[in-house]
C-alpha cells in the first residue's frame, strides 16, 4: 500500500492515497461493483482498473487500508495493500494461467471423446448401446463440474452478493446445457417402449452435453491465452523492476567493503561497483572509470563513460573498469524508482472510454440475461419449439462477452507504458496519449534541449582600458550564485573568484552584485548595453552571434567593460528529429529566451525556420497561448526550469529526462534519453497506442452490438457461440500485445537513433 498525503487546506481533512490489490475480479462488471462498494463509504473515491487489479483510492486520514478491505471482501473479493506483493515476485497472470491450463487439459481430453459419442447418438440413434447415457454422463461431469469450478465459484459468490458477472453468464450456460442433456439421456434411458417423463415434458431428442463441456474447454483456452498474454502485457514492468541492485559492497572508513542489501544504503555512503555489476543507487563518481549502459534506463544503444565528478543512474550496468561511487539519492529517491511509480500510475489510470466501458459492464450481464430470456419466449411463441427456444437463448449468453470491454484500454497501456519504458519514453498517463491525437504543432525550447546544454566560453573581449582576465573574474565572482547554465560555464572558466554581495537575479535578463566594492551586472545586452557602448564590444556581440554563439556583457559601476561569448554545441540528433517531425506533418517552432540571431543560427542548423527569440519565461506561456488560440494543438519539448509554465500550458508536455525535477514534474511525458530522436518515437508510441485502443472499443462494442442479435435469430450453435466468446477477449489482448514490437527493426532488434560518436560522461 502506498499512503502519501495528496492534499490538505484549512477547510478539508488531509487526503491519503492507498492502492490495493484486488483478486476474484472477472470482468469489467467486477471492477465497476467494487468501485461502486468503495464510493458509497464516506469520504472515499476509488477507481479499480480491471486488468491491473489494482483500486486506487483517495481517502480521508481516518480511513485504514483493513477497513477497504474488509468493505470489498464484503462484496465478494479479496483485496489486500498493493506492497505484499513485490513486482519483482511470482507473477499472478502467470500462476493463474498455470492454473487454468491443468483444467483445460483434462476438459479438453475428455471432451473430445464425448463430443463424437454425442453427435453420433444425436444423429443415429441406433448406435446407442445399454450404457451410453451413463458414459455421455461420466464424461462430461468431471468436464462442467471440476474444469467449470472457477466459473460456477465466482457465479455463486456473485449470486451471494446480489450481484453477477461474465461468470455468471457462463456458468448458467453450462449448467443449463447439462441439465437439459441430464433430462434428454435420462428419460429416454428409463423408457424402452415410450418416452420417459422428462423426454416428454421436454419434447426433444437433442443432447447438449457436447455444448456444455465444449463451451467450458473454450472459454477455459480463452483465460488461459488471456492470463498469458497479460503477463507478457506486464512483463515489461516487471523486467525494469528486477534491475534494480539486491546487494551493495559499501567502503569502509579503513578501506575494507562491507555487502549489504541494497535498501540499507544511505545517502553519502559509498560504494564500490565493478563490471558487470548494477549501480544500486544515483550518485557521483568519487574515483575510477568505466562505461555504463544506460539502456535499461534510457534505451541508449551506445554505453556512456562515466569519470570522476559524473552522475550516475541506479539500474544501469558497468560493462568494464571499477567505480567508487557517493550515493546522493537512494531507495525510493532514485531516478529508476520514480520512473517505475510512473509506468505503475499510468498503467492504473483509466480513460474516459474506459469509464464508459465499465459503466456499461456494470449492467451488462443483466441485460443479456433479460435478451436470453426474451429470445426464448419469442421463439416459443413463433411456435419453433423448445429445443429451438433453448439453443437460441443458450447461444446468447454463452456469446456475450463484458471481458472485451473491461480489457479494451488497460491491457493496450500496460504494454504501451511497459514498452516505452524500454525506449526511454514514460508516460504519465491516458491524458498524455489522449493529448497526442490533435497535436499539430512542436514547440522545442532552445538551451538543453536542441542544444546539449554545456556551454563553454568561446571568446572574452575587454573593452578599452579593461584586461581579460578583470572581466572574467569580476563576471565569474558574481555569476557564481547563480545555476544557469551560461553562469556555469562562466565561472568553470576560471579559480579567481570573489565574494559577492547583495546577489539579485533578474530572470531572462542577468545578474548583479557587489564584488570588491564594485557594483557588477552581467546579462543580456538588451538589458546592458546603451547608446555609447564600446565598438568593439558591438562588433564582438554581432561576429559571436552570427556563428550562434550567445553574448553577455559585464558591466562595472555602471560602464561596460566586457563581452563574454559562450558557445552550446546543437546535438547530433536534433537535425534528425526535427527532419522526421517534418515528414510526419508536424509544424516546428524553436522558442528561446536567447536573442534572434543566435536563436535563428540554430534553426537553420536544425531546420526550424519558425524562431521566435527574446522571449522571457513568462512570455513562452503567452506565445503557447497564442498558438492554442490560433486553433493550433501545441507540443512542448523543454528541460529548463522556467520551462515548467509552458510545459503545463501545453496540450502536451513532453521534458528531456535529464532536466530540472520542475520541468519533469510539469510534462506529461518523460524522455530519459537525450537523443532528440525519442520525440518523433515518443508521440508515433503514443499514436500506435490510441489506434490499438480505438480498434480493441471497436471490437469490444462491434462484437457484443453484432454477435447478440445473431445468437438470438438462431443462427449460431451455442459451441460457435462459445469458441466466439472465448476468441473476443483474446483478441483484445493479443491486439495490444502487438505494441511490445513499437520501434523495433525488421531483424527483431530495437531501432535506436544514432548517438554521438565521441564519448560522453554519464
Amino acid at each position: 500500500m502506498s499512503a502519501t498525503i495528496e492534499a490538505t487546506d484549512e477547510h478539508s481533512a488531509p487526503i491519503q492515497r492507498m492502492e490495493l490489490e484486488i483478486t476474484g475480479m472477472s470482468c469489467g462488471a467486477c471492477a465497476r461493483r467494487i468501485e461502486s462498494v468503495l464510493n458509497k463509504l464516506e469520504g472515499v473515491r476509488a477507481s479499480v482498473n480491471f486488468a491491473t487489479r489494482v483500486a486506487t483510492i483517495d481517502a480521508g486520514a481516518d480511513a485504514t487500508a483493513d477497513g477497504l478491505c474488509e468493505a470489498i471482501e464484503r462484496a465478494g473479493f479479496q483485496a489486500e495493500p498493493l506492497q505484499k506483493r513485490g513486482l519483482t515476485d511470482a507473477d499472478p497472470d502467470a500462476d493463474h494461467a498455470r492454473y487454468l491450463l491443468v483444467r483445460l487439459a483434462v476438459a479438453a481430453v475428455l471432451f473430445v471423446p464425448l463430443a463424437d459419442l454425442s453427435v453420433m447418438f444425436a444423429v443415429v440413434p441406433s448406435t446407442r448401446f445399454a450404457a451410453w447415457a451413463w458414459v455421455l454422463t461420466a464424461l462430461a461431469i468431471p468436464v462442467v463440474t471440476w474444469a467449470a469450478w472457477p466459473f460456477h465459484r465466482v457465479a455463486i459468490r456473485n449470486a451471494m452478493h446480489h450481484g453477477a458477472s461474465m461468470e455468471t453468464l457462463i456458468s448458467v450456460g453450462i449448467t443449463a446445457a447439462t441439465t437439459w442433456s441430464l433430462f434428454t439421456v435420462f428419460g429416454q434411458h428409463h423408457s424402452s417402449d415410450r418416452k420417459g417423463i422428462w423426454q416428454a415434458l421436454l419434447g426433444s431428442d437433442a443432447i447438449y452435453f457436447e455444448v456444455a463441456a465444449g463451451v467450458t474447454v473454450f472459454v477455459l483456452a480463452g483465460r488461459y491465452f488471456e492470463a498469458r498474454a497479460k503477463s507478457k502485457a506486464g512483463s515489461a514492468l516487471r523486467a525494469l523492476a528486477a534491475l534494480s541492485a539486491k546487494d551493495v559492497a559499501v567502503l569502509q572508513p579503513d578501506g575494507s567493503e562491507m555487502v549489504i542489501p541494497a535498501e540499507e544504503l544511505k545517502e553519502q555512503h559509498r560504494f564500490v561497483v565493478r563490471p558487470g555489476q548494477t549501480i544500486a543507487a544515483d550518485g557521483l563518481v568519487i574515483e575510477g572509470s568505466a562505461a555504463v549502459d544506460m539502456s535499461a534506463m534510457t534505451g541508449e544503444a551506445k554505453p556512456l563513460r562515466a569519470t570522476p565528478g559524473a552522475s550516475v543512474i541506479g539500474g544501469t550496468v558497468v560493462l568494464d573498469g571499477r567505480l567508487i561511487v557517493e550515493a546522493a539519492a537512494v531507495g525510493e529517491d532514485t531516478q529508476f524508482a520514480g520512473m517505475v511509480r510512473l509506468v505503475e500510475q499510468a498503467q492504473s489510470q483509466k480513460a474516459r472510454a474506459q469509464r464508459l466501458a465499465d459503466r456499461i459492464a456494470s449492467v451488462f450481464v443483466p441485460c443479456v440475461f433479460a435478451i436470453a430470456a426474451l429470445t426464448a419466449v419469442g421463439w416459443l411463441v413463433a411456435g419453433e419449439g423448445q429445443v429451438r427456444a433453448f439453443s437460441s437463448a443458450l447461444a446468447v449468453l454463452v456469446i456475450a462477452c463484458p471481458c472485451a470491454l473491461g480489457l479494451a484500454t488497460p491491457t493496450a497501456m500496460m504494454v504501451a507504458s511497459g514498452r516505452g519504458a524500454q525506449l526511454g519514453i514514460f508516460l504519465k498517463g491516458h491524458s498524455s496519449l489522449e493529448a497526442t491525437r490533435a497535436v499539430d504543432t512542436i514547440v522545442f525550447d532552445k538551451t538543453g534541449t536542441l542544444t546539449t546544454g554545456r556551454l563553454t566560453i568561446s571568446v572574452v573581449v575587454a573593452a578599452p582600458g579593461w584586461e581579460t582576465d578583470e572581466v572574467l573574474r569580476l563576471a565569474a565572482s558574481v555569476e557564481a550564485a547563480s545555476e544557469h547554465a551560461v553562469a556555469i560555464a562562466i565561472t568553470a572558466a576560471t579559480s579567481q573568484t570573489e565574494p559577492v554581495a547583495d546577489f539579485h537575479a533578474k530572470p531572462g535578463l542577468g545578474v548583479s552584485g557587489t564584488v570588491a566594492g564594485r557594483a557588477v551586472r552581467v546579462g543580456k545586452p538588451s538589458w546592458l548595453a546603451s547608446a555609447n557602448s564600446p565598438t568593439t564590444l558591438v562588433a564582438a556581440r554581432r561576429d559571436a552571434e552570427s556563428r550562434g554563439e550567445t553574448a553577455v556583457f559585464v558591466e562595472a559601476d555602471g560602464q561596460l567593460c566586457g563581452l563574454i561569448a559562450v558557445a552550446d554545441a546543437v546535438k547530433d540528433s536534433a537535425e534528425s528529429a526535427v527532419a522526421a517531425l517534418h515528414h510526419a506533418g508536424f509544424r516546428t517552432v524553436l522558442l528561446t529566451g536567447d536573442n534572434s540571431a543566435s536563436a535563428a543560427a540554430v534553426g537553420a542548423r536544425v531546420g526550424i525556420d519558425e524562431v521566435i527569440a527574446d522571449v522571457l519565461p513568462e512570455g513562452k506561456v503567452d506565445i503557447i497561448e497564442q498558438l492554442r488560440d490560433r486553433g493550433h494543438v501545441v507540443a512542448m519539448v523543454g528541460d529548463g526550469i522556467n520551462d515548467g509554465p509552458a510545459l503545463v500550458c501545453a496540450d502536451l508536455g513532453m521534458a528531456i529526462g535529464r532536466g530540472t525535477d520542475v520541468a519533469i514534474g510539469a510534462a506529461d511525458i518523460i524522455l530519459v534519453r537525450d537523443n532528440l530522436n525519442v520525440v518523433p518515437l515518443a508521440l508515433g508510441l503514443a499514436s500506435a497506442t490510441m489506434r490499438t485502443i480505438r480498434l480493441n472499443m471497436v471490437w469490444a462494442f462491434g462484437y457484443n452490438i453484432a454477435a447478440i442479435p445473431i445468437a438470438a435469430a438462431g443462427l449460431l450453435n451455442p459451441l460457435v457461440a462459445g469458441a466466439a466468446m472465448a476468441f473476443s477477449s483474446f483478441f483484445v489482448v493479443s491486439n495490444s500485445l502487438r505494441l511490445r514490437n513499437f520501434g523495433a527493426a525488421p531483424d527483431g532488434s530495437s531501432r535506436r537513433s544514432p548517438v554521438p560518436d565521441h564519448a560522453e560522461a554519464v
